[in-house]
């Protein structure tokens, strides 16, 4: 994959940073935490919200996976300790394969709930929330077979939520279409739902007003052969959907977002094609159609979202990469609806799925990533403009005891536009360092970090050397290694 140069950190004993070093300032991403969530593979989707009221962003996991013919029927919930890190996942059992979470309060109570759709059971789980981080047992609502991504929302404009979700065929019936569960406004919803057929086999579902007449329309990537499309469904206002246009776009086209990337106050939208390896890019026109699309290259997109991630007032896009390597990629927006190479951040194995929200209570957004083979979440903390070179871990390789290696040098740059301060910066282990840095690194500037290695005893030996600075909330780590021989 093509991108920005980065530097890989780690931050003991098991964090990983990477950091951008393009000349434009990007949002810098460190990971803070992993949670197992999984035994087993099967991390697919996350959602975020504030489930017990204590100011602490807090997520919920859909984990679907088979076992022994088996299908799981777990969803997890893992409340906030609001630093990055998470308390250990609870378990709430719901319909079998569940795939898709989403979070909102469907029965207007001020508590979020969880919305769970579960594929082989064909099936959404309704999981109202008590307030306290807890919820009760899930109510079941029949849906058609395989629902693979749900949507909240008001889709017939009675102010109560309904739920959309996308269906796809299988050996027990067809049903490549759209199903509308309309809400009753205490967290249960009528049966059965209204079906929209779509004309081909979906992979992605989004919501949006995409033109003026303020009722909610839907638009899903469709595949079929060599076809590849992005569907727009407009709303009628009662829960069903007219078919409007429909734009080509890469192969493997998966998921949507939505969001006003050029200002126009038009929505726009952005397509994680995987066999393409680009994100499609599709400007609004405001009446429910849109431009052609660009196409901004990475490797094996499956999820796309966005955000401000630099709070610079233009929206940006996150990307979960499934593989070579897996990882999130982070395209930086220019405000115009155009975007810049992506940086990437390896992270986990098969990245299926990315969202973003404020985890340790900075204001910056972060990024949460379900880790589908290792069966935990990881979390990437936004934490400033600091940048280093070169972009690899020190490895200081073989040493003999008592003896000091010549020094490898870092090189700092802080691409923000104010001044860094730093307040301490020491090395760990065998490792020794000075620096150049001082307290003070001006807007644009940079200084060195020198580090040595000097093994007391014979074998692999690791350690860091850790940098407080004004721009991140946590230390930032670069990882040493070597071998004392």
């Amino acid at each position: 994959m093509t991108g920005c140069p980065r530097i890989a950190l780690r931050s003991a004993p098991v964090l990983a940073l990477v950091i951008s070093l393009c000349g434009q300032a990007f949002a810098q991403f460190e990971t803070r935490s992993k949670s197992l969530v999984s035994p087993f593979p099967g991390p697919l989707s996350v959602a975020t919200g504030d489930f017990n009221h204590d100011g602490k962003l807090d997520i919920a996991v859909a984990s679907a996976y088979e076992k022994a013919g088996r299908y799981s029927n777990q969803a997890q919930v893992l409340l906030g300790n609001g630093d990055g890190t998470f308390q250990p996942a609870v378990n709430y059992t719901v319909g079998q394969a569940p795939g898709s979470v989403a979070v909102a309060d469907v029965n207007k109570d001020g508590h979020l709930d969880l919305v769970v759709a579960n594929s082989v059971s064909g099936s959404v789980s309704i999981l109202l929330g008590n307030g306290d981080g807890t919820f009760l047992p899930a109510m079941n609502f029949a849906t058609r077979q395989d629902p693979i991504v749900v949507l909240v929302g008001d889709f017939n404009g009675d102010g109560k939520l309904d739920l959309a979700t996308l269906n796809v065929s299988d050996s027990t019936g067809y049903c490549d279409c759209v199903a509308v569960l309309l809400g009753n406004g205490d967290g249960t919803f009528q049966e059965p739902p209204i079906i929209t057929t779509l004309p081909h086999a979906p992979q992605g579902l989004a919501a949006g007003h995409f033109n003026a007449d303020q009722r909610l329309d839907l638009v899903a990537t469709m595949q079929f052969g060599s076809t590849s499309e992005v569907q727009v469904l407009l709303g009628n206002g009662d829960g069903t959907f007219q078919l409007g246009a429909s734009y080509p776009v890469g192969a493997g086209p998966s998921a949507i977002a939505v969001a006003d990337f050029n200002g126009d106050r038009k929505l726009d939208l952005a397509v994680a094609e995987n066999e393409e390896e680009a994100i499609g890019v599709l400007l609004g026109n405001g009446d429910g159609t849109f431009q052609p699309e660009v196409r901004y290259g990475t490797s094996f997109p499956l999820w796309v979202a966005a955000a401000d991630l630099n709070l610079d007032g233009k929206l940006d896009l996150v990307v979960a990469n499934l593989i070579f390597s897996s990882g999130v990629s982070v395209l930086m927006g220019n405000g115009d609806g155009t975007f810049q190479t992506g940086a990437y951040y390896p992270d986990g194995k098969e990245d299926r799925f990315v969202a973003v929200g404020d985890f340790n209570g900075d204001h910056y957004p972060d990024i949460v990533v379900p880790d589908f083979l290792y069966g935990d979440v990881i979390v990437l903390l936004n934490t400033g403009v600091v940048s280093f070179s070169p972009n690899t871990p020190l490895n200081f390789h073989n040493q003999k005891t008592g003896t000091t290696s010549t020094p490898q040098t870092v090189t700092l740059t802080n691409t923000g536009k104010t001044a860094l301060t730093i307040s301490a910066m020491k090395a760990t282990g065998q490792f020794g360092m000075t620096s150049t840095c001082g307290t003070s690194v001006a807007a644009g500037a940079n200084c060195t970090i020198s580090v040595t290695f000097s093994p007391k005893t014979l074998g692999a030996k690791s350690g860091t050397v850790s940098i407080r600075d004004s721009a991140s909330s946590k230390p930032q780590v670069i990882e040493l290694s070597g071998t004392g021989t």
